[in-house]
């Protein structure tokens, strides 16, 4: 994965490290620093993922264990959207948390509570102590959601933050194939589930320990005034004629924030027009991540494939690993598109892709897949449907919400908007998590696909008219996008709360 930056860099010859332009390359792996803090960063996505991919497969064995959790559909759902509560409780705290604490703080307090839930789900001597587990589990999935992103974007070069930022999102997936993995390994160890969800605790203490040994984000160390030490870290990740150019831009941010002399508060985003068309927009395809339906066929895959015919817990779940894989390949395959093709084109073609798969699971299930003769046959094709939808989304609608709110924010509202945006996703996958079981039981699985696929029309309609392209941007160059679509010319009328650069 190369991508030419658009940076002039040093005449010196042209090699490899250089186009016929005399400009720079900045490539994925060119700086072992920064792939090193994405990396470990990027572990609060792994722990995103293994909870998202774990509870489908010990939710099984949970129901074989405790016969109230078996008998009812809605404890069942409880056990998953609990972890969601505590999501949302964690986005919305992640942002204040990040800009006031800094993000590696906020990063090693969301692997302590962590480490605490899932030592409280392994020991759970009930569905009820499991689910208060499961609340703590989520208050610290929901402050590494928020802070992830941010923390590798802000230590990212523009021509490859979409990349770096996906690499969280891989994570993601990665973590969700590591947990169907763990299930398989689990299911003939006594105590199944209680493995499958304590083991989750470890990579929460491998980053912990490895954050200990890394440095704050160096643009909010700037943006507190803690200017030597923001030098000292974007130093290891720029060139010396780039870095110049970058702390320019960080000293005219801090300047535009000093002269604002304004209290950052939540009710900004509703007040500011700029702010209110980056939220609407960072927001709104956030929420659409979930109402297409990905966490429904993440967290249920296993339960899916068992609707579609296919009884053995065992097979449910190597099935469902399968899909988990396609799942973290598609990210692969994201990573690299999205400073290619752009966010914006990858995101509409994920979408028409999505809304064809969730047709074809509609007609798998509407066509009975219970019929003696024809269940197989219906019974795969809902399978491939599965297939089908996780290869379209993955590679757009994955990373591309992650990747958007990470960079269309302002410096000094990302973590308030970030954490603000990550809970909209967070409580849209609770609404979708708590209420498929139900709709699917009252309706049918069919129609109940059929209503997700026209979802994602209006998904597509969304991300056409409201989400702009910011492949390759500064962060000061994507705020005044909303500059203008806010006033319709940089310079702004009516006391703009933003101030281009």
């Amino acid at each position: 994965m190369t991508i030419e930056g658009r940076r002039s860099g040093n005449l010196g010859g042209h090699n490899g490290n250089y186009n016929r332009n005399g400009e720079k390359r900045i490539t994925y792996f060119s700086n072992s620093y920064v792939l090193g803090l994405t990396v470990v960063a990027g572990i609060g996505g792994l722990l995103f993922g293994y909870d998202t991919g774990v509870i489908s497969g010990a939710l099984l064995y949970i129901r074989d264990e405790f016969e109230e959790v078996d008998q009812s559909s809605f404890l069942q759902e409880t056990i998953v959207s609990m972890a969601l509560v505590g999501a949302i409780i964690g986005a919305a705290l992640g942002g204040w948390i990040n800009d006031s604490f800094g993000r590696k703080k906020a990063t090693l307090s969301a692997d302590v509570v962590f480490v605490l839930g899932s030592i409280v789900m392994a020991a759970a001597p009930n569905p009820y102590i499991l689910i208060f587990g499961r609340l703590l589990v989520g208050l610290g999935v929901g402050v590494a959601s928020v802070t992830a992103p941010v923390y590798i974007a802000e230590a990212s070069p523009s021509e490859i933050r979409g990349g770096l930022v996906s690499t969280n999102v891989l994570m993601i997936t990665g973590g969700q194939f590591v947990s169907y993995l763990v299930n398989l390994a689990f299911t003939e160890v006594p105590g199944t589930w209680r493995w499958m969800l304590g083991v989750s605790g470890v990579p929460a203490i491998v980053q912990f320990v490895l954050m200990i040994f890394l440095p704050e984000s160096p643009r909010w160390l700037y943006m507190k005034n803690r200017k030597s030490e923001a030098i000292v870290v974007l130093s290891k990740i720029y060139e010396p004629c780039r870095l110049e150019e970058e702390i320019d831009q960080l000293a005219t941010a801090l300047e535009e924030e000093a002269q604002r002399k304004i209290r950052i508060s939540f009710w900004d985003v509703f007040t500011s027009k700029e702010l209110r068309l980056a939220f609407f927009a960072g927001a709104g395809i956030q929420a659409f991540q979930q109402f297409t339906g990905i966490n429904t066929v993440m967290y249920y895959s296993p339960t899916i494939v068992q609707m579609a015919g296919f009884n053995s817990n065992r097979l449910a779940l190597l099935l469902s690993l399968i899909v988990a894989f396609m799942n973290a390949l598609g990210t692969i395959l994201g990573i690299y598109l999205i400073d290619n093709f752009g966010r914006k084109k990858l995101a509409l073609s994920s979408l028409f892709g999505v809304t064809i798969s969730l047709i074809v699971l509609a007609v798998a299930f509407m066509l009975d897949p219970s019929n003696s003769t024809n269940g197989l046959l219906y019974g795969w094709i809902a399978v491939i449907g599965l297939g089908l939808y996780i290869s379209f989304f993955a590679p757009g609608m994955g990373p591309v919400p992650w990747t958007v709110n990470s960079e269309i924010y302002p410096e000094a509202y990302r973590g308030v908007c970030g954490g603000m945006s990550a809970t909209v996703n967070w409580i849209s996958n609770l609404i979708v998590a708590q209420s498929f079981l139900s709709l699917a039981g009252a309706v049918g699985t069919g129609p109940t696909f059929l209503i997700l696929a026209a979802v994602a029309v209006l998904a597509f309609i969304f991300v056409a008219v409201f989400v702009p392209e910011t492949k390759g941007l500064s962060f000061e160059q994507v705020e005044r996008i909303w500059k203008v679509r806010a006033y319709g010319d940089d310079s702004g009328t009516s006391e703009p709360l933003l101030v281009s650069a």
